[in-house]
């Protein structure tokens, strides 16, 4: 075991359980974000030793400011916790749809890291890690791709991905003097239950989590500001 020390939201589940397993296995003590205790807690209990229960709904500000008043030092956060309400293309998607997409994917993940940022100051070596999504590209949503579909809907998560991924640009350029490494990673198609597309997908969610783990682990020279799939290569924006 070491100091250093990880915060995952949404980790009591899917990618973000693996990503929280994979850095506790690097001795990292990590804090499993979950809204439900109940769930929380038997994610902890699989992960094992170095993990520990967060009661944290990305979504509640007071939640979220009770949250981080109980983490000293942060060296690690993986702003995974994410929602797609439906696959729906952009005209038939209501606001109040877009509304809970973003108050998750994009409020959320804004909340959270800056609720945090004091506890990451103090690590010698902060890395911010946020998921996003190859369908978030625009490059990818305006030439042919062969991950999918350019216009295949799901309009409010995609949208609500690529402000994650614009803020992503620049949280990393704004925090770059302080030695922040701030980064977006694409997934890809995994077997969770983000949305009923992604539940019939075969993909391993804990491949996808290696590339998550590899972001967080950065050295001093990694980059910053970059949008990676979970093979490590770059993603256009």
């Amino acid at each position: 075991m070491n100091e250093r020390t990880a915060l995952v939201t949404g980790a009591n589940k899917g990618i973000g359980k693996h990503i929280a397993r994979l850095l506790a296995a690097e001795g990292l003590t990590v804090y499993v974000g979950s809204r439900d205790p109940g769930r929380g807690q038997r994610a902890v209990e699989e992960i094992g030793a170095g993990a520990r229960l967060l009661v944290l709904d990305v979504t509640d500000p007071d939640g979220i400011a009770q949250a981080a008043a109980q983490v000293d030092r942060l060296d690690v956060l993986v702003n995974n916790a994410g929602v797609s309400p439906s696959l729906a293309p952009p005209a038939d998607t209501g606001v109040e749809e877009y509304r809970r997409t973003y108050e998750t994917n994009v409020f959320g993940a804004v909340a959270v890291t800056n609720a945090f940022l004091p506890a990451l100051r103090r690590s010698p070596r902060p890395r911010i890690v946020n998921i996003s999504s190859g369908t978030a590209s625009l490059t990818w949503s305006t030439t042919p791709n062969p991950q999918f579909t350019p216009g295949s809907g799901a309009a409010a998560y995609r949208s609500s991905k690529a402000a994650l991924n614009a803020l992503t640009v620049l949280y990393a350029q704004t925090l770059a003097e302080d030695g922040f490494k701030v980064n977006a990673l694409a997934p890809g198609l995994r077997a969770t239950d983000l949305n009923p597309r992604a539940a019939a997908a075969g993909g391993d969610p804990a491949e996808a989590a290696q590339g998550a783990a590899r972001l967080a682990l950065l050295p001093d020279d990694g980059p910053t500001g970059g949008f990676f799939s979970w093979d490590g290569t770059p993603v256009p924006w």
